[in-house]
C-alpha cells in the first residue's frame, strides 16, 4: 500500500528522480500507510507545507498531531540532534532529510525500509551526500540504524556493545550483513 502513496506522491513530485524527494514520499507513505502522525515527526506544519509546496505541488496532506504516534523507544529528539550536527550543507531540504530519518528511525524495520526506499544503497547514498562525517565513520558498513544508536550510546558515553571489537560480538550478523533479505530483530 505505500507503494501506492510513493507512487501519488512522485507523480506530482517536481524531482521525482531526487534522492531526497524519494525518502520524503517514502517516510510520508509509510506514515500514511500505518495511520501514524504527524507524518514527519518534529516538523512544524508550517514547515510541512513548504517541504510539500515546494517537492510535491498540488498535493494536499497536514503533518497532523492525531492518531496514533510512532511505537518504540523515543530518542527522537538525541537522534535528530545527530543528525542535524552532521548535516551538510545545513539547507532547509537537509533539515526536511533528517527529520525524515529521524522519524523512520522510530519505527520497527530496517531505516530504508521504513523510508520506503528501493534499496539500502540509496540510503547510504544518502548519508554520503548528506550526511558525510556521520556517513565516513560506518566504516564497516553497519546497519544505518544501528549505527545512529551507537553513536547516541558514544555520545552519551553508555558502552553499549558487549564485546570490545564488533568481529568478536555474539550479536555481529545483527548488525551487519545484508538487509535486503533479512528482517529487523536482534539489537546491538
Amino acid at each position: 500500500m505505500s507503494r501506492r502513496f510513493t507512487s501519488e506522491l512522485l507523480r506530482a513530485s517536481r524531482f521525482p528522480e531526487d534522492p531526497r524527494t524519494l525518502a520524503f514520499a517514502g517516510t510520508i507513505a509509510r506514515a500514511l500507510e500505518a495511520n501514524r502522525s504527524p507524518l514527519i515527526r518534529g516538523l512544524a506544519e508550517e514547515r510541512f507545507q513548504r517541504l510539500m509546496r515546494t517537492c510535491f505541488p498540488g498535493v494536499a496532506l497536514r503533518n497532523a498531531t492525531s492518531g496514533p504516534a510512532f511505537g518504540g523507544s523515543d530518542e527522537f529528539d538525541d537522534l535528530l540532534s545527530l543528525l542535524i550536527d552532521h548535516s551538510a550543507p545545513m539547507d532547509e531540504a537537509g533539515s526536511w532529510l533528517a527529520h525524515c530519518i529521524a522519524s523512520a528511525a522510530m519505527a520497527e524495520e530496517h531505516l530504508w525500509r521504513e523510508m520506503g526506499l528501493p534499496s539500502r544503497s540509496v540510503l547510504t547514498n544518502l548519508f554520503l551526500l548528506y550526511f558525510p562525517v556521520l556517513a565516513s565513520g560506518n566504516v564497516g558498513n553497519m546497519r544505518w540504524k544501528k549505527y545512529l544508536y551507537r553513536k547516541l550510546c558514544e555520545r552519551a558515553g553508555i558502552l553499549a556493545c558487549r564485546a570490545p571489537r564488533c568481529a568478536d560480538c555474539a550479536d555481529y550478523a545483527a548488525c551487519f550483513g545484508p538487509e535486503e533479505k533479512t528482517p529487523a530483530t536482534a539489537s546491538c
